[in-house]
């Protein structure tokens, strides 16, 4: 019976149909997905707190407006995928404990310091632009709740990515202070954006399946080189230089080659051992315990509400 069920399950992926909270799935399904969405979740929330710092120092009131709709734009993409996570059977609550506990994980790319406003234009256009790489491809996830959030997600990482490019560009084409801080910014961020797309495929424990299930459409690697032929051609376009002395145009495979990736540093950082890790954890953990007010506000005006109507 199982066996017919998971050859039933897979014909419907390769259909191309989508799953559903309902429908039947596999267990080791089921956690792969409450594995990637939570991680998924929780770099958002995690995500708000390196650019989040620079809202009180934001150059300009357009910069200052501009990065708040940003950080918001963040948590409703966590509260979004938190959603897509609850449908899998498991809940808020659990996630939550998981992320402040070391459980889960979330990106390692923020768990480096924001040092320099370049540094805010730096994630827009680098982080943002490896995250719309990624998720671009998860817009035909297998599953549905996820697809359908991945399609929201896009259109406004796209506006992300754009206000980005806009300050590093207006950065590289200002005076030599503010175009040492953009060049400095890229070099602290570049390694670390091709970090995030993951190990190396033959290296991860969790790609066959994904793919098998179409969780994945695209590799790690063929998502890392595409974010890199993008980015090189738009760091030429402003002046900048990418900090990579083995860099190069490939003619015969049409994208360019580049460095090896020092996966000591992202392992090192990935278990707790980054620049900013424990600090935003103990954040998200203070941030947390004070709202928990508003929580409990918002659950006693539910049930009022209830009681009211079935009185």
């Amino acid at each position: 019976m199982e066996d017919r069920k998971e050859r039933a399950f897979q014909d419907k992926i390769d259909a191309e149909l989508k799953i559903e909270p309902k429908d039947w799935m596999p267990e080791k399904y089921r956690r792969h997905l409450i594995r990637q969405i939570s991680q998924h979740a929780h770099s958002e929330i995690i995500g708000m707190q390196p650019e989040g710092n620079w809202i009180t120092r934001a150059p300009s009131l357009r910069a200052k407006m501009v990065l708040i709709a940003k950080v918001q734009d963040e948590a409703g993409h966590g509260l979004y995928l938190y959603s897509a996570t609850e449908t899998l059977g498991i809940t808020r609550n659990e996630l939550i404990t998981q992320l402040q506990t070391g459980k889960a994980k979330y990106s390692n790319i923020f768990n480096y310091p924001t040092l320099t406003w370049a540094d805010v234009g730096a994630i827009g256009w680098l982080v943002d632009g490896a995250a719309i790489v990624n998720q671009q491809s998860l817009r035909r996830t297998s599953y549905g709740p996820y697809s359908r959030a991945m399609i929201r997600i896009c259109k406004e990482e796209s506006f992300h990515h754009r206000q980005g490019y806009e300050i590093m560009s207006k950065m590289a084409l200002g005076t030599t202070e503010q175009q040492e801080m953009a060049q400095d910014a890229l070099d602290r961020w570049w390694w670390p954006s091709l970090m995030m797309f993951g190990p190396h495929d033959s290296d991860s424990a969790h790609t066959s399946n994904a793919m098998q299930w179409k969780i994945k459409r695209e590799t790690n690697d063929d998502l890392r080189q595409v974010f890199v032929d993008r980015a090189v051609k738009q760091a030429e376009l402003i002046g900048l230089t990418i900090p990579d002395s083995e860099l190069k145009w490939n003619p015969k495979n049409k994208n360019y080659d580049f460095g090896k990736i020092d996966w000591n540093e992202f392992w090192e950082v990935v278990n707790g051992n980054g620049f900013c890790n424990k600090e935003r954890i103990n954040n998200h953990v203070k941030a947390h315990e004070e709202g928990k007010w508003v929580r409990d506000a918002a659950i006693a005006y539910t049930e009022k509400n209830k009681n009211g109507a079935r009185a």
